[in-house]
């Protein structure tokens, strides 16, 4: 099995572009938690996002990346 580092190159990559999918969020004003699909408890920080992904599924996003990342629809 083939093991990568986090920055490690690969060759072979292409460029490519996520598909454009409305997803629901929030913001949150305390800490929250969240049970994963992994079945294992996530903590959220006061200002990240509860989101809901397009099988319904709940996350969480940190607040510095769905600014980054993100546009209300």
């Amino acid at each position: 099995m083939k093991i990568f580092g986090t920055h490690e190159k690969v060759n072979g990559m292409k460029n490519c572009m996520k598909r454009s999918i409305v997803v629901r969020a929030k913001q949150m004003k305390e800490p929250f938690r969240v049970d994963t699909l992994e079945s294992n408890y996530k903590q959220g920080k006061q200002g990240d996002y509860l989101m809901q992904g397009i099988e319904g599924e709940l996350y969480i996003c940190d607040r510095e990346i769905f600014e980054k990342t993100y546009d209300w629809v």
